[in-house]
């Protein structure tokens, strides 16, 4: 690996958390967490501080001038931006979920450009797309995103493409599908595995809304983190937006019924509701970009990472759901 000292924004969230561990076994020298822990939990840093240099801000990296002063102080190589509002908070506080992918981008470009740091890793999603107009979804699919949090990320997506071109700044950008695995949020906020095994756990039904039939490219994240450590040493992915998924389309139904058979649960008991707000109908990635340039091909089957997510919240239930 090229670099030694990182900075990694929302790195003690679910996929932050992962990253960090990913690049302790990488051999990384320093890794600085800033974290405002909206969802973050120190829970989740606990191996990585045992095994390796991490040191931890709780701050908020809309503010410019503490993200200023962190990177001053510590002289991270690299940032990875992974620091978000998650999608179901945009139906509760629209323009927050748009603003903090906006405002974070904004102030990592405008760093970047002054030399205070080298590279930067931003993470996009998926949600960038909208409902898939044609599959599976390639890079330069249609932006039509159906929610604040899926607009606020393609602003920034679209912001840093621009410093790219403008000022030829050393910046990549991984486009992740549908994220699961080890420490997900199962509280407030939490997405369809997290929420499906929490449901069960707690002896209530799982539920489907709409009709089940919309689907998903899920992708475990110990894939989508050894991707985005592959990126650092590969210099065509800079200026590029790069798909990185499962490569396989699976149907909300078929993936409630996966939880349920991995969990001896009847799916027949599972409940139906209306249509969640801004939920799309369709998302499978196109992954050829990722296996052409990072040699990325996903080692995680999704039989393989529920049963390690489910037994994960298993041995964690009490100190995660309280």
């Amino acid at each position: 690996m090229k670099y030694s000292s990182f900075l990694i924004l929302g790195g003690a969230g679910f996929v932050g958390s992962h990253l960090v561990d990913c690049l302790v076994e990488h051999g990384a020298e320093k890794i600085v967490v800033l974290d405002n822990f909206f969802l973050g939990r120190m829970e989740n840093l606990q191996d990585a501080l045992k095994k390796g240099h991490i040191i931890i801000y709780r701050e908020d990296a809309r503010y410019y001038t503490a993200l200023d002063n962190i990177i001053r102080i510590e002289q991270p190589e690299v940032v990875y931006d992974l620091a978000v509002k998650p999608l179901p908070y945009s139906f509760i506080d629209p323009e927050s979920a748009y603003m903090t992918s906006v405002e974070i981008a904004v102030n990592l470009a405008q760093l970047l450009k002054k030399g205070a740091y080298q590279k930067l890793i931003h993470y996009s999603s998926s949600e960038a797309y909208g409902t898939a107009e044609k599959v599976p979804m390639r890079e330069d699919h249609v932006l039509n995103p159906t929610s604040p949090y899926g607009a606020g990320k393609v602003a920034a997506d679209l912001l840093l493409t621009s410093y790219y071109q403008m000022f030829d700044l050393d910046v990549s950008i991984i486009r992740p599908f549908n994220q699961y695995g080890p420490r997900q949020n199962i509280g407030a906020y939490s997405a369809i595995i997290p929420m499906t095994i929490r449901r069960i756990l707690r002896g209530e039904r799982p539920v489907i809304e709409w009709d089940g039939e919309q689907s998903r490219d899920f992708t475990y994240v110990g894939d989508t983190v050894e991707a985005s450590v592959t990126m650092l040493d590969c210099k065509q992915a800079v200026g590029k937006i790069i798909n990185v998924g499962q490569g396989e389309e699976t149907s909300i139904k078929q993936i409630i019924q996966a939880i349920c058979d991995e969990m001896d649960y009847p799916f027949k008991n599972v409940e139906y509701k209306p249509k969640r707000q801004g939920d799309v109908r369709r998302h499978f990635a196109d992954i050829s970009m990722a296996w052409a340039l990072l040699n990325y091909k996903p080692t995680t089957s999704l039989k393989e990472g529920l049963k390690k997510t489910v037994e994960w919240f298993k041995e964690n239930l009490r100190k995660n759901m309280g």
